[in-house]
């Protein structure tokens, strides 16, 4: 097992790459929680998401990275 070491700014508490997927639990719960998060929402919202980032320039996962981490409508 590699030695735990203290996260630095900006670090999102994802398991090492290193780690093995097989036999790590918290890999296990990272995963589904980003499965949940990036769970692709109803018609409606992702059409209106499509829109508004186009409007800015960005892609539709761009501009929904940004509403999921700052929670914040650009």
């Amino acid at each position: 097992m590699p030695p735990l070491t203290t996260a630095s700014i900006g670090h999102n508490n994802s398991p090492p790459l290193e780690s093995d997927p097989a036999t790590s639990w918290n890999y296990y719960c990272w995963r589904q929680a980003h499965k949940r998060a990036w769970k692709t929402p109803g018609r409606e919202i992702a059409l209106r998401r499509l829109k508004r980032a186009e409007e800015l320039g960005m892609t539709y996962r761009e501009y929904t990275a940004i509403v999921m981490d700052r929670g914040v409508f650009l």
